[in-house]
């Protein structure tokens, strides 16, 4: 009995992405594998999402940067020998008061052979983008500063009784049957929808990217964001996701996108983006304590929202390894997902006695993404969000679309590229 149902959650694994740990709080995400289960004609390319690890070391440089490394953990001992300051101080208690849940969350996948197979197997099945990821991606917030005019080209496959009066050419080879339409919108501030149940082609100066099947994006700077204002509550977001641009040194240094000081995110309308039923806050943060008291003390209470429950994403290799020492002080290899409550207008604050508890200090394991990209694990916050089934749902600062929600930003488009996917053999 035991093999069947091992043999079940491993079959169930690989058509969802995610794998849930027996009697544990510890589930493991396979990204790409989930975010596959979004698209039709195309699928996420596993060598470009998981590119970090992905890379053998074969350059005669590796054994310098080895060595480089060591130096830099050195450096960090060296800094972490004087006495820590309150700050570090609240910092580090905080990781022992995680450490044993992480500690445990790890044995589990360490102790799964089928889950450690399925790892292994993701480097075989992985295969070439149809372009090479080369990092040359055209920078969305410079072209909106000079190019605010700028449109997009919106290839969409719909039925007969939705098509356009402009069909796309017969010879479109990404649409092989169906009715193709085009349409031509403004790229920034303005909503672009794909409300078809098919994947969609958005063309910016030529270039391709993939949106799935009914979602859209607003591309805009801060502040735009209150045009996502619905008119009315009642058609309003009750799963709101936010992965906020924290000011961040390395971020800084390697110019991997532009942050922005805390008080900026004070503004946020929570509040007014809130389903009338009201929602579940999703918020992403580092292990930096002045991130996490700055969001205790002043930012959920500026936005409304009460406190439920902080997860865990443990970062993986595809060995199964940590990426890093689970002590490193300043780099430790998790971060934070802080679920609150935004409450709606039914009742007041007296609806959020119905909302299903969030269980605590749930662990949640993946290989890692592109620098700040962030697993996909809207499957594990459903059961917990108020009101409406599905729910509407909304990224703030997003960097890429997920299906069935709407992403907002300056580069919503960013992990859309098509470098990052290849196309389906749709037989």
């Amino acid at each position: 009995m035991e093999g069947e149902h091992n043999s079940h959650k491993l079959s169930s694994f690989y058509e969802s992405g995610v794998y849930s740990f027996d009697d544990s709080n510890a589930v493991f995400v396979d990204s790409v594998r989930v975010l596959n289960r979004f698209y039709h004609r195309f699928s996420v390319s596993p060598s470009t999402y998981y590119s970090r690890f992905f890379k053998t070391q074969t350059t005669p440089n590796s054994v310098s940067s080895t060595v480089t490394s060591s130096l830099r953990k050195r450096k960090r001992r060296r800094r972490e020998s004087r006495p820590l300051n309150e700050r570090e101080l609240i910092a580090l208690q905080r990781h022992q008061e995680a450490r044993p849940l992480l500690l445990a969350a790890h044995e589990c996948l360490l102790k799964s052979t089928e889950v450690l197979n399925a790892l292994k197997a993701l480097k075989s099945e992985s295969s070439c983008s149809t372009r090479e990821c080369d990092g040359g991606q055209r920078s969305f917030v410079d072209l909106g500063h000079v190019a605010p005019q700028l449109e997009v080209t919106l290839s969409l496959r719909v039925s007969d009784t939705d098509a356009d009066p402009h069909p796309l050419p017969k010879d479109l080879d990404d649409f092989p049957s169906g009715q193709c339409v085009q349409k031509v919108l403004r790229a920034f501030n303005n909503v672009v929808a794909n409300d078809t149940q098919d994947d969609a082609v958005a063309e910016i100066l030529s270039n391709p990217y993939i949106m799935p099947r009914e979602s859209c994006f607003y591309m805009s700077d801060l502040g735009q964001i209150r045009n996502l204002i619905p008119a009315h509550a009642d058609a309003g977001f009750n799963l709101i996701m936010v992965d906020p641009p924290w000011e961040n040194a390395s971020a800084h240094q390697k110019s991997r996108y532009q942050t922005l000081p805390n008080r900026y995110f004070l503004s946020l309308p929570i509040k007014q983006l809130t389903h009338t039923e009201g929602a579940l806050v999703a918020l992403w943060v580092t292990n930096r304590e002045k991130l996490r008291s700055f969001i205790e003390s002043e930012l959920f209470p500026a936005w409304g929202v009460s406190y439920a429950a902080t997860f865990y994403w443990l970062k993986v290799k595809e060995n199964g390894s940590l990426i890093c020492d689970l002590d490193l002080f300043h780099h430790r290899p998790y971060e934070c997902l802080i679920l609150g409550y935004s409450p709606g207008k039914v009742n007041n604050t007296d609806n959020l006695s119905e909302f299903k508890p969030v269980k605590n200090d749930r662990v949640i394991m993946s290989i890692p993404g592109d620098y700040s990209r962030k697993p996909p694990i809207a499957d594990l916050l459903v059961e917990h969000v108020p009101g409406l089934k599905p729910p509407r749902c909304i990224e703030l600062f997003a960097r890429e679309i997920l299906a069935g929600w709407v992403a907002w930003g300056n580069e919503p488009l960013y992990f859309q590229d098509s470098k990052y996917f290849v196309k389906k053999t749709v037989k």
